[in-house]
């Protein structure tokens, strides 16, 4: 079914469906949660730091890219769960590979953290 509205109306009804799926990740992935917290409480920790405006934006964008690759990595858990629940090498293999996408996320975020931090210390 297409979405036909257009303008002001498309982008109101999209933040909706965003924050909807912001919503559903809260209430139904464990992982999200953990992760947002984690987030909220690094975000505070970056704005709270004596650092300039790029070295900012680096510790903040890390965070939150783990935050986005959290959200996707659900997404295609639940399509994979939707379609069926036998098991299935290819259902298996896509999982496996969304929750690889968020473990190299939090790599880089900790290896940007530390990298960052270490600059600023010196």
């Amino acid at each position: 079914m297409a979405n036909n509205a257009t303008g002001l109306t498309r982008i109101v009804k999209a933040a909706g469906y965003s924050w909807k799926g912001i919503r559903a990740a809260w209430q139904h992935e464990a992982a999200f949660r953990q992760e947002a917290i984690a987030a909220i409480i690094a975000i505070l920790i970056a704005c709270w730091l004596d650092v300039d405006a790029v070295t900012r934006v680096l510790l903040i964008g890390s965070v939150v890219m783990v935050i986005i690759v959290e959200i996707l990595n659900s997404a295609i858990e639940a399509v994979v769960d939707r379609i069926g629940s036998e098991i299935h090498p290819l259902a298996g293999r896509a999982k496996d590979m969304g929750s690889a996408a968020v473990l190299l996320s939090i790599i880089l975020a900790i290896f940007v953290w530390v990298m960052l931090l270490i600059a600023h210390l010196r």
